[in-house]
């Protein structure tokens, strides 16, 4: 068994390729699924609260329970309860407003995230085949005197190309549909926190 600087070594440029892309789709992944558990709260706990502080007319309290709140849902709610005394069809309109601002945010990086993911593969493919175009190179230069040590180095460097391209986009894809279905989540929870609020701002803070 070869060990990890011995595959690195034989893995050519285009291993240290997959291998930078790698890393990017380790940081995207991180990145993205801390802003995700940031952005998820118990809406409906939250929406308690304000509910609770609206029906004492306590605007100022709700607002700054809307500041000390991370997350889209929170912010929603920050803006139905500015918009309140513009009727309900405004509020719904800078909710739907609000939202086409929020839901970019939550889906930043994830197509960076999913171009790695069909990526890797063709750039472990792209190495499997310098690998063995370097074998060929070298068995039509040295015809029968080309010995097998020689020959293995590029079949060496197509392996490990192709097992480090699946190596990267599996893992990638998988977290790729994770962070989506979470954002998802969000989203539901942001659709369901707005009809709510509006319920709540536009009558007095009563169902």
């Amino acid at each position: 068994m070869r060990t990890l600087p011995e595959l690195l070594a034989n893995g050519g440029l285009m291993l240290w390729l997959i291998l930078l892309v790698s890393a990017v789709a380790v940081a995207v992944f991180i990145e993205r699924f801390l802003h995700c558990h940031r952005a998820q709260i118990n809406s409906t706990e939250f929406l308690n609260g304000v509910r609770t502080v609206l029906k004492r007319d306590n605007v100022v309290e709700a607002l700054s329970i809307c500041d000390a709140t991370p997350g889209p849902v929170a912010r929603l709610v920050k803006t139905a309860i500015a918009n309140r005394d513009h009727g309900r069809e405004r509020v719904r309109e800078a909710l739907e407003e609000a939202g086409l601002l929020e839901v970019p945010r939550l889906e930043e990086k994830l197509n960076l995230l999913a171009t790695i993911a069909q990526l890797a593969p063709l750039l472990g493919l792209l190495g499997t085949v310098l690998g063995f175009i370097k074998t060929f190179s070298y068995m039509q230069g040295q015809g029968l005197y080309a010995h097998v040590s020689d020959l293995s180095t590029g079949i060496w460097q197509a392996m490990i190309c192709t097992a480090a391209g699946l190596a990267v986009a599996i893992p990638a894809h998988a977290g790729y549909n994770y962070l989506v279905s979470r954002v998802n989540s969000i989203v539901l929870d942001m659709e369901r926190a707005s009809t709510e609020i509006v319920n709540i701002v536009t009558e007095g803070g009563k169902q």
